[in-house]
């Protein structure tokens, strides 16, 4: 379980206290600037600030930044490759410690094959498209805490993880995150396709300005009336295919 006490970033971010069980699939939603990237980043360790978070009885301020990284991943917006490096040795830089070599190997074919990376892994980073250097930052993050590499990490935490990728990629990406979580991992995944969030979190968090308004199973939190107090537009909920669409009216005051 992932617990967050009265957990702050002053300037940005107001308390917010919540528990996440494990195999959860969480999704933070939000207009721009309410504060998403800044309680991922407060979460992962990243960015200063108030309250307390435990992973699984561990006190995140109580460990080393090695010791961090060995339970949680964390991949932040952006980021620009900054070296000539080929991908297979970027990669290599995000493997467990320890990690048996056959299963290593099996993983990264894995990953790498689900992200349609396979033939880029001799590629320097700094030669690779918007796409693929997201894909290659996606592998890396899985591979730091894939369950049968790294049987400690059991949170996975990913800021707007879909930038740059087209809908083949993004529903294998959705693949693997599905699979981290049948094994027991959290992920916590900021995210501004709300019928993608409709569709694939377990729990939501609704932030505005700063401050977590709503949070819950999606079903609750997916309603017209926070929706459109948060955005500022009016919805319509739509049965479509077997499915609940959310679609975006004239808001009439």
């Amino acid at each position: 379980m992932l617990e967050c006490y009265n957990l702050s970033v002053p300037g940005r971010v107001e308390a917010f206290t919540a528990h996440v069980n494990a195999g959860s699939r969480v999704h933070i939603i939000g207009p721009n600037g309410a504060g998403k990237t800044s309680i991922l980043a407060r979460i992962a360790g990243m960015l200063d600030g108030e309250g307390s978070i435990s992973l699984a009885g561990q006190r995140f301020e109580r460990l080393t930044g090695v010791e961090l990284a060995q339970l949680r991943g964390y991949l932040c917006q952006q980021l620009s490759p900054v070296s000539m490096m080929p991908v297979f040795q970027y990669l290599s830089l995000h493997q467990p410690v320890g990690a048996n070599t056959v299963l290593l190997e099996q993983t990264i074919s894995m990953l790498t094959d689900a992200l349609h990376l396979e033939d880029k892994l001799t590629r320097p980073v700094t030669r690779l498209s918007g796409g693929e250097w997201q894909r290659v930052r996606l592998v890396a993050v899985f591979l730091q805490v894939w369950p049968t590499l790294n049987p400690r990490a059991r949170l996975l935490l990913l800021d707007e993880p879909a930038n740059s990728l087209d809908v083949a990629q993004q529903l294998a990406l959705d693949t693997l995150i599905t699979l981290f979580c049948a094994q027991g991992g959290i992920a916590i995944i900021s995210d501004h396709d709300l019928n993608h969030t409709l569709h694939q979190a377990h729990e939501v968090w609704l932030m505005a300005a700063g401050r977590v308004v709503a949070a819950g199973a999606r079903q609750e939190v997916m309603q017209i009336e926070p929706l459109t107090a948060v955005f500022g537009v009016g919805f319509e909920m739509h049965q479509v295919a077997g499915k609940q669409w959310l679609m975006t009216t004239l808001k009439h005051n």
